[in-house]
């Protein structure tokens, strides 16, 4: 029964003790939004974050793309007229451009669907 009411006293006084620690923060309802002009953060639109984060990736796979085509190019450069590498290059190739296309088209959707996004928002183009 003793250690029953040590255990329960202990989980009341950790209880309140959290709850005083809370009070300080309530009472200061705005914390760190001073720091944020200091760190260059600004005030950003989240449409504008994540269009540019789709646009970094989408740059990303672009680099891919290219850095197949010429992965593709040296192995066929390389083959000495073997047949199976000349193959295998020319799938790569082809694989690696259709997916440029698909990048690059997907690229042109994002850009377009974030610049009506932001037009029918603010009534101009976001540059």
């Amino acid at each position: 029964m003793l250690k029953k009411s040590i255990i329960f006293t202990f989980f009341i006084a950790l209880f309140s003790i959290s709850l005083f620690s809370v009070m300080p923060v309530q009472a200061n309802d705005m914390l760190g939004v001073e720091y944020a002009g200091y760190s260059g953060l600004g005030k950003s639109d989240v449409r504008m974050v994540v269009a540019n984060i789709i646009k970094i990736v989408l740059g990303l796979l672009g680099t891919g793309a290219l850095i197949l085509i010429i992965y593709a190019g040296f192995i066929w450069t390389t083959s000495m007229g073997n047949q199976e590498k000349v193959d295998k290059a020319k799938k790569t190739i082809w694989g690696a451009v259709i997916g440029l296309a698909v990048i690059l088209s997907a690229y042109a959707i994002t850009n377009f669907i974030i610049k009506s996004f932001y037009d029918a928002s603010m009534g101009g183009y976001y540059g």
